[in-house]
């Protein structure tokens, strides 16, 4: 991906923010029901993400959870039940709640809660961006082809620059997965990357901020 004067794009630019999208529940629990469909190895996936949140934290990086819920009479689920996903993410469910524990979630932490697929859509979430003055987007979390597809999408046509770790996102299955990255990256040419280059990116953007300080 390229800059209109010709030169490469960074992995950030600018200023970042770490995207935490509904990774709610505690991780590697044997649930007697799964209101949403996933992909194998999807809790080993979400629980990766905490590599990023550390490194971000260490790196002057702010860090936003995304939080799906719904209220108990499902007024707000609109068209959301009309395909494969049943009720899901209800107030109060200890299964809505963010993995706190796995995902080292803390209460200065900034909260979004949100009650569609996209982090925009009727939230304060862009109005949280402006004001910690965000350019890119790095996004992990679930699922790859709906909830993180959906604020990736939005995200670009707000104009923000848009990652998504590959290793920290999981889909409702691997090919809806793997379809949602190429999607993706369709819109931003280097959109996927690995958490090993996202990583090495905040090691850097830490110094540039050190830099600046």
């Amino acid at each position: 991906m390229a800059n209109p004067d010709g030169t490469k794009r960074n992995l950030i630019e600018g200023r970042a923010a770490l995207i935490v999208i509904d990774i709610q529940g505690e991780l590697f629990v044997e649930r007697e029901t799964e209101a949403i469909p996933t992909m194998p190895n999807f809790d080993d996936r979400m629980a990766l993400a905490r590599q990023a949140i550390d490194k971000a934290r260490a790196s002057n990086i702010p860090v936003v959870f995304i939080q799906e819920v719904h209220r108990d009479n499902l007024i707000d689920f609109g068209r959301e039940l009309d395909g494969v996903e049943d009720v899901h993410c209800l107030e109060g469910d200890p299964n809505t709640a963010i993995a706190a524990k796995e995902l080292d979630f803390r209460p200065t932490d900034y909260l979004i809660k949100k009650r569609r697929y996209s982090a925009f859509f009727g939230t304060d979430f862009e109005i949280l961006l402006r004001g910690l003055k965000v350019d890119t987007l790095l996004l992990c979390g679930g699922l790859t082809d709906v909830c993180v597809h959906y604020t990736f999408v939005d995200g670009h046509q707000s104009d923000y620059f848009c990652r998504v770790i590959e290793d920290c996102v999981a889909g409702s299955s691997e090919d809806a997965h793997e379809a949602a990255l190429r999607a993706m990256e369709y819109l931003q040419i280097g959109a996927r990357r690995s958490l090993a280059e996202v990583l090495a990116a905040m090691d850097h953007h830490k110094g540039a901020v050190s830099s600046a300080a």
